[in-house]
């Protein structure tokens, strides 16, 4: 009677950790495929799950942040879903390879249109972005999700470094130190350089050992014809000697 007891209170525990660590894990989030460096560009899936028993998702809109707009926004097309691009005047226009940039994206709309996200799953809602803030840690992405029984759900609390995770926590965005090259191009680059190098030192080692082949085999030839010669050589003297003995005789 008393392990069934322990066993019903440690079940009991174990529900209540699940049912308090599920709805803080299931919220709208940004993730950047690879990473996303300083001055440079990505591609970010914001993922959204679906948090209802009763009710599908069928609408998010995430706003992009005011206070670094970004230059580029392309999102990726996503089957059964409609999207809305609105974009705003900019109070300091961009200057992004020699043009000035009057206006950037300010919020993406994802409408379901033969498609939703039912209980259980979740879906995923890629955007190329760029260039990123060269003078900022992270980007705040405040989310507003809509489910099919006219929920809104806003998840647009910022989090404060050091304090506890919001009940609504906006996306956010950790931002790398940037590269050399914004593009990633600069590593491959230097694998090539490095391939490039490695090439001339195998053909220089080739050439090398070519040589010293080569010049071993000339000495190898060298002393047998010298062998070959005194030998010769040897012969002819006996001969000689032979010869002049029966001449005597």
């Amino acid at each position: 009677m008393k392990l069934s007891r322990i066993a019903l209170a440690g079940g009991v525990a174990a529900s209540t950790v699940l049912l308090i660590a599920g709805p803080a894990a299931a919220h709208v989030s940004v993730q950047p495929v690879g990473e996303a460096a300083k001055g440079g560009y990505a591609t970010l899936n914001f993922k959204v799950p679906n948090e209802r028993d009763q009710a599908s998702t069928v609408k998010l809109e995430v706003n992009f942040p005011a206070d670094h707009p970004l230059s580029s926004v392309t999102p990726q097309a996503v089957p059964g879903w409609d999207i809305k691009i609105d974009k705003s005047k900019l109070d300091k226009p961009l200057e992004v390879h020699g043009k000035k940039i009057t206006e950037a994206v300010s919020k993406v709309t994802w409408t379901a249109d033969d498609s939703e996200i039912a209980p259980g799953y979740f879906q995923q809602f890629p955007v190329s972005v760029g260039a990123l803030p060269e003078d900022a840690d992270q980007l705040v992405f405040k989310a507003i999700q809509t489910y099919d029984n006219k929920e809104v759900v806003r998840w647009i609390e910022e989090p404060t470094e050091g304090g506890e995770e919001p009940d609504s926590p906006a996306p956010v965005l950790k931002l790398s130190a940037a590269s050399d090259d914004h593009h990633g191009g600069g590593a491959a680059d230097d694998a090539k350089e490095g391939d490039d190098d490695k090439a001339a030192d195998t053909a220089a080692s080739t050439e090398e050992t070519h040589a010293a082949a080569s010049s071993s085999s000339s000495d190898t030839t060298a002393r047998t014809l010298g062998i070959i010669g005194i030998v010769i050589g040897v012969a002819g003297v006996a001969f000689g000697v032979l010869a002049g003995r029966r001449r005597s005789a």
